[in-house]
């Protein structure tokens, strides 16, 4: 691949994505695999991809990506906050359009841990008076 334009980190839940941008055509690969075959669900492809469709730089970019943690939905609202701050990186006057949609934002809902002493992270034991 040629010179990277920019780059951006991306995490939500457990996932994290690393995404670089690539003057090109319109290309992508995670961890070295096609996206279609990596993401096979439409709906998670058009939803990671929005930031390139709010901006209109569909087709200008080539994207390398690599993933870790989570699964693929973790791992897609990964790429889509990793993708907008690249794009910011790259063009700044992109940020109000990315700000406003919400691409921005890093989804930090996790799962609760397990507290010591109990059976969950919320569930307690049965409570007795005698």
């Amino acid at each position: 691949m040629s010179k990277e334009i920019a780059a951006g980190t991306g995490r939500r839940k457990t996932a994290v994505a690393r995404v670089r941008l690539y003057p090109g055509t319109g290309k992508w690969s995670v961890n070295d695999v096609a996206i279609e075959e990596y993401i096979p669900s439409d709906a998670l492809r058009q939803y990671l991809s929005q930031p390139l469709a709010l901006t209109g730089m569909e087709g200008k970019y080539d994207v390398s990506i690599t993933a870790k943690g989570g699964g693929i939905s973790g791992q897609s609202g990964a790429i889509r906050h990793g993708l907008s701050r690249a794009l910011v990186a790259s063009d700044a006057s992109l940020r109000e359009v990315l700000k406003k949609a919400g691409c921005l934002t890093r989804d930090s809902r996790m799962k609760e841990r397990k507290k010591p002493g109990q059976p969950g992270a919320r569930k307690r034991f049965q409570f007795s008076k005698r």
